[in-house]
């Protein structure tokens, strides 16, 4: 068996990619608005503070916990645009 190689290709350092915000760039324009907005009325109802609680409720949506009338799909996406709401983006 071979020694392994200390460096092989790039010496370029690795990018950390934030998947909520790459998930929710990749969605047209049009439905990264639809998100938003719906992510605004949420964070008004159910999390008027911001901040942390939005940050619970994405965390929430990502981990699963979610009524039937949601899809997980659409749960992800909403997921991300609260998140971007708490950093206040």
């Amino acid at each position: 068996m071979g020694h392994p190689r200390r460096h092989e290709g790039s010496s370029e350092p690795c990018q950390v990619i934030d998947f909520d915000e790459a998930l929710l760039n990749a969605c047209p324009p049009e439905v990264q608005s639809e998100l938003m907005t719906e992510a605004r009325l949420l964070a008004g109802v159910f999390a008027p503070g911001g901040g942390r609680a939005l940050d619970h409720m994405a965390r929430q949506l990502s981990a699963g916990e979610r009524d039937g009338e949601i899809h997980r799909a659409h749960a992800r996406r909403l997921a991300a645009a609260l998140k971007r709401l708490a950093r206040g983006d």
